[in-house]
């Protein structure tokens, strides 16, 4: 049975769609029997050993009270002292380059294969959770991306954007393969469209308040919208203070404050539930360097799609590899409110476009973009790592 090392920054499972990505990475490697043993930072609230879908969990304890950085630095420590000891994987399979740039670079000595699954990239990205953060620190974290990407053995990435990206770095196309997201049909299959007989509609977004997520175009379009057509935005996701304070100002500033709910993140298995609530969903992804330069492919959109709710979409190459316009969803002008209202009164007073293009969406995302079909390109990536 072969051994495989999986270590992701990021704390397994809770509500982010890295963890939703990683345990159904875990189940496709499992059900191929594969034995995988998964390492990842404890938020002090998860046991330290732990068996999730069939894999050994290793949670590394954190100082919370370190910057991220700080603490970064420390897992990928703990990381490279595991491998010094137990270095008989096969395949070592890693997120970032906190601890993928040494994994890399010490293959040759412990005999392994090493994946690098690049979903984003710290050098574009911190910059968002940390203004101000110094630019010589980002060229640095960039000069050990690049490395670690040219010591892998095999990439993988999930939208042909990040795979231009990586190009553009220097390497072969070739030796990189785009494995989009995906949802599973058993939790997100598709449900009626609500009547609105007289009541208000809820235009829903659901995901992280950071800023590359355009959330201020739709509290900035709330106005406009409410202008011609009532409906309550309800906001779900997790936030840093910062953000939380940002959002909320921007809403008392425009006073529509009774229009909006803004809701912690909840577990995954609850969103189902609240996507079929709604009566529309948006994705107002923001035209900045992490959508447009290094790409992404948005679980939120996926999920959307397959519960059957129209969706509202920016209108960018990483929306575009997943939906066709106005087949499966109204796009409108990233970083554009106005736009964004426009098309979101357009499904608010169109019951019948609404019903088609949430009909198509779904049949697109649940014969198209399910996780099986991501797994199963995740083994062909691991056969042909290992020779198989």
């Amino acid at each position: 049975m072969p051994k495989v090392l999986y270590t992701a920054f990021d704390i397994v499972p809770s509500p982010k769609g890295a963890s939703t990505h990683i345990l159904h990475n875990i189940h496709g490697l499992v059900n191929a029997n594969f034995d995988v043993h998964l390492i990842t930072p404890n938020d002090g609230l998860l046991p330290t050993v732990d068996t999730i879908a069939g894999a050994r969990v290793t949670r590394v304890s954190q100082d919370l009270t370190q910057n991220f950085l700080a603490r970064a630095v420390h897992f990928g420590g703990a990381v490279a002292a595991h491998v010094a000891i137990h270095p008989e994987y096969d395949v070592v399979h890693y997120r970032n380059v906190w601890d993928g740039f040494h994994l890399a670079g010490q293959k040759k000595r412990h005999g392994y294969k090493t994946l690098f699954e690049v979903n984003g990239l710290p050098s574009i990205e911190l910059k968002y959770h940390y203004p101000g953060l110094d630019s010589a620190l980002l060229t640095k974290i960039k000069e050990q991306e690049i490395a670690t990407l040219h010591l892998s053995d095999a990439i993988i990435c999930p939208s042909r954007v990040t795979r231009d990206y990586i190009a553009s770095l220097g390497l072969d196309r070739g030796r990189v393969t785009v494995i989009s997201n995906g949802v599973s049909p058993s939790d997100f299959s598709p449900t009626p469209l609500p009547a609105r007989d007289g009541r208000v509609p809820t235009l829903l977004y659901i995901g992280t308040l950071a800023d590359w997520q355009g959330l201020d175009v739709v509290v900035k379009a709330l106005p406009k919208i409410l202008e011609k057509r009532p409906v309550q935005l309800k906001i779900i996701g997790r936030g840093r203070s910062r953000q939380r304070k940002m959002l909320a100002k921007q809403i008392r500033k425009l006073g529509v404050e009774e229009h909006v709910t803004v809701l912690p993140a909840v577990p995954h298995h609850d969103i189902p539930a609240l996507i079929a609530e709604a009566d529309l969903c948006v994705a107002p992804l923001g035209l900045n360097d992490r959508n447009v330069t290094q790409g992404a492919c948005p679980i939120k959109v996926l999920e959307y799609m397959a519960a059957a709710r129209p969706l509202l979409a920016s209108n960018m190459p990483i929306v575009r590899e997943l939906v066709r316009e106005d087949v499966d969803a109204l796009l409108f002008s990233p970083n554009d409110p106005e736009d964004l209202a426009r098309q979101a009164v357009t499904l608010l007073g169109d019951f019948e476009l609404s019903q088609r293009l949430a009909q198509s969406a779904s049949e697109r995302a649940l014969s198209k973009f399910t996780w099986r079909e991501s797994q199963k390109k995740l083994l062909k990536v691991y056969e042909k790592l290992m020779g198989m």
